[in-house]
């Protein structure tokens, strides 16, 4: 049966109430929910914080009584389980709901198909696929967590053009303009938690918040990936520890100065290279409940991860600068010898922002 463009229209407005929990449902999906009947919009909802109240939950209780006999649309499978919240598939058979629309499938096991047939069980009309793809993109660190122990991994770039990070001596201030910045710390509101490497945290020295006006309170986990616990207790980040969380990975003892600061120390094993064990890494970081990992440098962490591929987006900000062969590169040596051994990426989005260019890759296998 072809799909009614009413159905896709509807979809679309739960998968943009689906986008604005991006960075703040972690461990749960950030799901998006519309209550319609009779071509009237009753209610809407999106996962609130933390991962509950679900988006349905909200949607219904906005919709209230006139929900009867009303279709919901659903960026994601109702969950049929008892977790920290009772059943949304009961909340739907409660409110009245005769159909349910949702876009893709929950593969959480708990979840996975079960959603569908308590309310098929319940006379409740499903229609399911609508929009899928883009549901499925949504929710992408989710199903990455839950089929691949991994959070989904975005690595950040801002470069020039001819792919330097820096200057010779180091310079990095600013390669790209104020809207490029922006954009990069819109980024980070829409991730759980943004990583670095110990050498970015020295040098850069940076404090990894989200300082956008009416963003300011979307800082994701900051977490730096230090080998042998090299982070300065006079850094920015560590400074900030208190009022913002930080997380070290380290294959070394925990500091007693650092624990005092606030910082949260775990320690990880490290690879035959010396360094922190990627696979062990991103699996302890899901553990933590994390989804969407930013990552925002340094060289060697972009090489490590793509030799490994482990890079699921590739978001490159390119500024309209060329500084030569004796600049920084954006990525650490690969040892490629042949092109066809080269990570590959397809494009998927640019925008312009003022003189730079955005660049949104996904990885191909």
């Amino acid at each position: 049966m072809p799909l009614s463009l009413t159905d896709e229209q509807y979809m679309h407005m739960a998968l943009a109430m689906g986008r604005r929990g991006l960075g703040r449902t972690a461990p749960n999906p950030s799901v998006g929910c519309v209550i319609v009947k009779h071509g009237r919009i009753l209610g809407r909802g999106t996962t609130a914080p933390g991962g509950r109240p679900h988006a349905e939950v909200i949607a219904l209780e906005t919709a209230g009584k006139a929900a009867k006999g009303a279709t919901a649309y659903v960026s994601l499978e109702p969950c049929a389980h008892y977790g920290k919240t009772p059943p949304c598939t009961d909340a739907l058979k409660a409110a009245g709901i005769t159909r349910v629309v949702m876009a893709t499938e929950d593969n959480y096991t708990l979840v996975s198909g079960r959603g569908r047939e308590a309310l098929k069980k319940a006379k409740i009309e499903v229609t399911q696929g609508v929009l899928e793809k883009e549901a499925q993109a949504i929710n992408s660190g989710f199903i990455s967590v839950t089929q691949r122990q991994r959070p989904m991994v975005t690595l950040k770039l801002a470069v020039t053009l001819d792919g330097k990070i820096a200057t010779a001596k180091g310079e990095s201030r600013w390669i790209t303009g104020e809207l490029a910045r922006a954009y990069g710390h819109w980024l980070r509101a829409s991730h759980d938690a943004v990583l670095v490497g110990s050498n970015t945290a020295i040098k850069d020295d940076p404090i990894l918040t989200c300082r956008l006006p009416g963003l300011l309170d979307r800082t994701p986990l900051r977490i730096v990936a230090d080998t042998h616990l090299d982070i300065s207790e006079h850094s920015q980040l560590v400074a900030s520890a208190q009022e913002v969380p930080l997380w070290v990975l380290t294959a070394s003892a925990p500091s007693p100065k650092l624990r005092k600061k606030g910082v949260e120390m775990t320690q990880v094993v490290q690879g035959k290279d010396g360094r922190l064990d990627l696979h062990a890494m991103l699996r302890e970081i899901a553990d933590r409940g994390i989804t969407r990992l930013l990552v925002e440098g340094g060289a060697a962490m972009a090489a490590s991860l793509l030799k490994a591929e482990m890079i699921d987006r590739l978001v490159v900000v390119s500024a309209p600068k060329a500084v030569g062969g004796d600049g920084l590169p954006a990525i650490a040596a690969l040892g490629i010898s042949t092109l066809s051994s080269a990570a590959r990426f397809r494009l998927e989005s640019i925008r312009k922002l003022g003189p730079d260019l955005a660049q949104v890759y996904r990885f191909e296998p």
